[in-house]
């Protein structure tokens, strides 16, 4: 019952921002002058240049090196065949709370990786997902996470939210845009995939908390706990390539 409560709340919350979905200018696919979500006129700042990892480093270490790779623009992540326990994930230098991040991503068939927020960057957690929550980036038709309910596919927030619309994603090996916004200020976030609104849910709160005592992180003390901190990119272990990453802080 308690799932089904607030899994009607957030597809309220999407439904009502309707009208929305058919924003095409990036700056507008989730802002527009009545949205809540506008609270600052701040101007769009690239956090990837197409040319170098300047503004990132690996989760708890030092410069992004292989197996990360920069090609045509975009930064890309090639899983190498022995790594002896070592993760490739990549987090920003710098730290965000209220903000609007925009980029492109492209998986490969079959592939897993995820774009994280709220990172605390400590040595008590191993990995960024142990505090940053997830929006999924997945190839929903061949990964088999896909099939572990639509929490688990493509622009989820992921084992929370689903999205609203499956059919959204573009297949593997193609480039979608994903629009976050997270706003602890009106408490309310939203994803936007290749132009459509696709979610809409609390990052602060009681129903936050619900969320994630009704999710796998309901024992992980410090997920989703921090409203300020890192951005991050997944190493799932798969091809995955990411470009035109900007942010907007609100």
């Amino acid at each position: 019952m308690k799932n089904l409560a607030i899994f009607t709340i957030v597809m309220l919350m999407t439904l009502s921002c309707k009208e929305k979905q058919k924003a095409t200018d990036i700056e507008r696919e989730v802002l527009s002058e009545e949205d809540p979500f506008v609270i600052s006129k701040s101007e769009w700042i690239s956090i990837f240049d197409g040319t170098s990892f300047d503004g990132w480093h690996y989760y708890r270490a030092s410069e992004v090196t292989n197996p990360w790779k920069i090609e045509d623009g975009a930064m890309v992540f090639y899983p190498p065949k022995e790594r002896d326990g070592e993760s490739y994930n990549i987090v920003t230098d710098n730290e965000y709370t209220n903000f609007t991040l925009s980029l492109e991503w492209k998986i490969s068939e079959g592939g897993n990786s995820g774009i994280f927020w709220g990172i605390l960057e400590d040595e008590k957690y191993g990995q960024p997902y142990e505090t940053g929550p997830e929006i999924q980036v997945l190839d929903n038709e061949r990964h088999p996470d896909a099939k572990n309910g639509p929490t688990r596919q493509a622009g989820a927030l992921y084992d929370m939210v689903p999205p609203s619309d499956s059919q959204a994603v573009k297949p593997a090996g193609e480039w979608n845009t994903c629009v976050l916004t997270v706003n602890h200020n009106t408490n309310e976030g939203s994803v936007v995939l290749n132009g459509k609104e696709i979610g809409r849910f609390p990052v602060n709160g009681p129903l936050w908390d619900e969320m994630v005592s009704d999710s796998k992180f309901a024992t992980w003390d410090g997920f989703g706990k921090y409203k300020t901190g890192k951005i991050g990119l997944q190493d799932h272990g798969d091809i995955v390539a990411y470009r035109n990453i900007k942010i907007k802080e609100l």
